[in-house]
């Protein structure tokens, strides 16, 4: 069987319009969140500039406690190094350490052995899981912070009695020193503890939130008091500022990995996340019920029908579906011309036998085209609507 000359050849590549039509939505996004991680990250930047800095008078700075403590006598300095920190550590001195967290764990066992025995006050700032074993040994901080800000001291610290209702809602703590003053408890779980020293005079204070230290929180509730009782009960204060740039952490082997960069809580709310993307698509599938038939306000012509159907097939690159339907097409077409009723036009028994006869030529052909697999690209789906016409026309002549 002849099928023709070969089908001319059709450029099926998007051009640089549509492409940026199916692009447009996506780029505007990107740019939108990237214009929005960049006004978060400014506004974050500016709000916490100088964040536990006593010498900072910015809403989250500490200059206010230095200064009050400066009245009292106490005197403050701040240091960014850790052989700094080791070196001021005496039993006229409290050492404030105002983010564990950011120590690596050969600076916290160093930091650890200078302070036990020095006789003076250690203050750690909300300490996590990462450094609060090693600066206290016998504390473990619980997952979950505190869900309240403002909590009551109820213990027997008389710094906290005195100092009353306080900020201190954050990391909660548990530890196994029978001796250690356990205060403002969130569900039995203490945002504030004091453990004694196993010789002499010093001792441990870890508190769970920095909010009684910074400038916009110190006149509220008894956060002043309580700041200026647990940081001024000797005449020096070493506030120890640590610094990624400190050359003691650059000699170290345990640095943090990724995960433990990510801020606490990450899991959570990957998983929610995903409940609520899944979510999402259950609402978006969900059925609409059976279709119901209307009458449409306008006519339309069957070859803008045709055209449409063509266009979704394209955009979907379902060309195992427009194959199937030019192959069913055609061989609908082809059984009334052969003489093969409706109800075998599709069976291949019936219509291949019956066409063989009817044309001159090789007919081996004929299953592949009228029954064959999908093609494979665009190309191939043009050359087969050429040779199903060239086919129906031969049919027709003969």
């Amino acid at each position: 069987m002849t099928t023709g000359a070969p089908p001319a050849t059709t450029s099926t590549a998007p051009t640089g319009r549509q492409v940026w039509t199916r692009t447009r939505g996506l780029a505007l996004a990107a740019v939108l969140i990237l214009a929005a991680a960049v006004a978060m990250a400014a506004v974050r930047s500016t709000a916490r500039h100088g964040e536990l800095d006593p010498r900072s008078a910015d809403p989250y700075g500490s200059r206010a406690v230095a200064e009050l403590l400066g009245q009292r006598g106490v005197s403050t300095r701040v240091v960014t190094t850790l052989d700094a920190a080791r070196s001021a550590a005496g039993p006229d001195t409290t050492l404030l350490v105002a983010v564990p967290d950011r120590l690596t764990h050969r600076q916290q066992t160093h930091l650890r052995t200078a302070t036990a025995a020095s006789g003076g006050r250690t203050v750690l700032v909300a300490a996590g899981s990462w450094s609060v074993e090693r600066l206290a040994p016998g504390v473990t901080a619980d997952p979950a912070v505190s869900g309240d800000s403002t909590l009551a001291p109820h213990c027997a610290l008389p710094e906290a009695r005195r100092a009353g209702t306080a900020d201190t809602g954050g990391v909660r703590y548990t530890t196994t020193h029978l001796d250690a003053d356990s205060c403002y408890p969130s569900e039995r779980l203490a945002t504030l503890l004091r453990i004694p020293a196993a010789s002499g005079d010093g001792d441990t204070v870890v508190l769970g939130a920095p909010d009684i230290l910074y400038n916009e929180r110190l006149d509220e509730q008894g956060n002043a008091s309580l700041a200026l009782q647990l940081l001024g009960s000797r005449p020096h204060l070493v506030w120890y500022l640590p610094s990624l740039s400190d050359a003691s952490g650059a000699r170290t082997g345990d640095q943090k990995d990724f995960f433990d960069l990510l801020p606490s809580g990450w899991l959570w709310a990957t998983v929610q996340l995903f409940v609520a993307a899944a979510l999402a698509a259950f609402w978006r599938a969900r059925r609409f019920g059976p279709l119901v038939a209307e009458k449409l306000p306008v006519a339309i012509r069957a070859s803008e029908t045709t055209e449409g159907r063509a266009r979704l097939y394209r955009k979907a690159n379902a060309r195992d579906r427009a194959a199937d339907a030019l192959r069913s097409a055609t061989r609908t077409r082809l059984a009334p011309l052969l003489g093969i009723p409706a109800a075998q036009a599709h069976t291949p028994e019936a219509l291949l036998p019956a066409l063989s006869a009817r044309l001159t030529g090789d007919g081996q052909t004929l299953h592949p085209l009228l029954f064959g697999p999908p093609p494979g690209d665009d190309a191939a789906l043009i050359a087969l609507t050429d040779q199903l016409d060239t086919l129906e026309r031969e049919v027709r002549r003969s």
